[in-house]
């Protein structure tokens, strides 16, 4: 078997890829991020596959992996990835968990990742609506994820909330100081989201990046008596093409609140200075950012030598990243603890992917499916309704 293409085309404002075979086999992948400029970066790499054989997954991945690097390059390459293990599976008949060594766990548990609600105000009293409101939803999530600090409205929607100027472009772009007012704000939106959830449900907070040394351990020291899944991300993370390490073992070690990040890392070797050093508890690589499915349990393994736990990360990767990441966490260790629940963007996404469980989410469990490859495809002729021009030919 050999590869004949690869194409990248919007669907919507998601960037789906398909390599197609001579065989007629083909294979699907989907990138993390709903940002059209993201296609170039995929075609890079499509003169350095064709002719190559995609159930060769590894001998395929030599020749591109080292020329990527933190996203978006890397989301080209794990797309990639994904759409060649989609192929490896569909031409042995197996779902591509069992190529991963086989499934240790007949459902995976996830948590709210894209189902967010934007509070309707800046006081804690609205913090605590959106999370009653996230508690009652039908998918009767396990874990419920918010953001604070600097990921989200608080660094610059309340004045003085950090010693700083207050930036309002790009990805999360602020950074500085929290002010004691910000500092107490924030405290008291955790208390009030926590009171809410109780011990039902647990509470994890994506925080950044952003947050300073000192403030990160003030924050994660404060919080110890709430109980919190996690906090993510406080001093690294989104669209930061660095791990600083070292910076949060100046954190983990000096309490008992969990400290996770991992979203934004591209390869194994970027994750080992975290892990050898245990600078943080829980790591949550994408398997759309990090150089794909093999990639991801490689480094959970690893983690799992180390106490490390693994929440995987997946809000970005749509309804194709959703099927990868329920492959790829059925064959995890069991420091796994639940993934980040992409959805489909825009509503009609469900209407053009076959595959997928109805409902999908039952008591924060997805069922793991045994289809050959990811196990999803498209329905061509609603698909095709929403192609753009240039992208016509993606289903020949």
């Amino acid at each position: 078997m050999k590869i004949t293409d690869l194409k990248c085309a919007l669907i919507g404002s998601n960037p789906v890829i398909r390599i197609t075979t001579d065989e007629g086999i083909d294979g699907l992948g989907q990138v993390e991020s709903f940002k059209p400029f993201l296609k170039p970066h995929v075609m890079f790499y499509r003169d350095l596959i064709l002719g190559l054989d995609p159930t060769d997954v590894e001998g395929v991945m030599i020749n591109i992996r080292r020329m990527g690097s933190f996203k978006p390059w890397g989301s080209a390459v794990s797309a990639i990835e994904m759409a060649l293990w989609d192929i490896a599976g569909k031409a042995a008949g197996l779902p591509v968990y069992k190529l991963l060594g086989g499934k240790i766990r007949k459902k995976v548990q996830v948590y709210n990742g894209a189902i967010r609600f934007r509070p309707q105000g800046d006081e804690p009293q609205h913090y605590a609506e959106v999370v009653a409101k996230m508690k009652e939803l039908p998918e009767n999530f396990s874990i419920i994820k918010m953001g604070v600090a600097f990921h989200g409205p608080m660094g610059h929607s309340n004045k003085n909330y950090f010693y700083g100027e207050v930036r309002d472009r790009g990805r999360h772009p602020n950074r500085g100081l929290m002010t004691e007012k910000g500092m107490n704000y924030t405290l008291a939106c955790i208390e009030a989201m926590k009171e809410v959830l109780g011990e039902e449900v647990g509470l994890a907070l994506d925080c950044g990046p952003g947050m300073t040394v000192p403030d990160a351990l003030r924050l994660a020291k404060a919080v110890e008596p709430l109980n919190l899944m996690w906090l993510e991300d406080m001093i690294t993370g989104d669209y930061n093409p660095y791990v600083l390490a070292d910076h949060y073992r100046e954190v983990t070690p000096y309490t008992t609140t969990p400290i996770h990040t991992g979203e934004q890392i591209y390869l194994r070797q970027n994750f080992r200075e975290l892990i050898e050093t245990k600078a943080v508890n829980i790591i949550g690589p994408d398997p759309a950012d990090i150089g794909g499915l093999a990639e991801l349990k490689w480094v959970a393994e690893y983690a799992d030598l180390h106490g490390i736990l693994m929440a995987p990360h997946g809000m970005g990767d749509g309804l194709i990243g959703l099927a990868a990441l329920v492959q790829v966490s059925a064959a995890l260790p069991q420091n796994y603890i639940a993934f980040e629940y992409p959805t489909g963007q825009p509503e009609w996404w469900y209407d053009i992917i076959d595959g997928l469980p109805d409902p999908i989410v039952v008591d924060s469990h997805i069922d793991v499916w045994d289809t050959p490859g990811l196990g999803v495809s498209f329905n061509v002729a609603e698909a095709k309704k929403h192609l753009a021009d240039e992208d016509k030919a993606f289903f020949d």
